[in-house]
């Protein structure tokens, strides 16, 4: 009980501490965002450039799939979620948006789950366990962040009120 009435106790700029936890950890989960978009960025020019690097990286399991037009394919879908992840970082507090990218990071991860698991196209090498392991941070991230959007919508409705 004392623990919960410190975290939102009242900090002379009228701020709870809670709340200034929240923004700082939204403003950690915008730079991250920004940052896993211009690495899908680096990604989508690398798959219309060269598609040698998705089976020599990634498609290991059976590289032979592997073509310019899966290579484009995925090209364009890790474009789209680069857009999208960086359009959450400008506008963290869009709650559509937020769902919508959280979404791409659950996407992504089970793609590369399956494609490790169930087709066996990927083995588990560092180059799927990277784009596994930001999936999964990124799902947390975004799963915490989503309580405090949950929070600051709610201390908004009040203060309208």
């Amino acid at each position: 009980m004392g623990s919960l009435i410190r975290i939102v106790s009242i900090n002379p700029h009228g701020v709870s501490r809670y709340q200034s936890m929240m923004s700082r950890f939204l403003n950690v989960l915008r730079s991250w965002l920004v940052m896993v978009s211009i690495i899908a960025m680096g990604n989508t020019l690398q798959s219309f450039h060269d598609h040698s690097f998705l089976s020599e990286k990634l498609y290991t399991g059976k590289p032979s799939l592997v073509n310019g037009l899966q290579a484009r394919t995925f090209g364009i879908w890790t474009l789209l979620s680069s857009v999208i992840r960086c359009s959450c970082a400008i506008d963290i507090r869009n709650k559509t948006l937020y769902h919508i990218t959280l979404l791409t990071f659950l996407i992504a991860l089970g793609h590369f789950l399956s494609e490790v698991f169930v087709y066996g196209t990927a083995a588990p090498t560092i180059g799927v366990l990277a784009p596994l392991m930001v999936a999964s941070f990124s799902i947390l991230g975004m799963l915490i962040g989503l309580q405090y959007l949950d929070v600051d919508a709610v201390s908004r409705n009040k203060k309208k009120n």
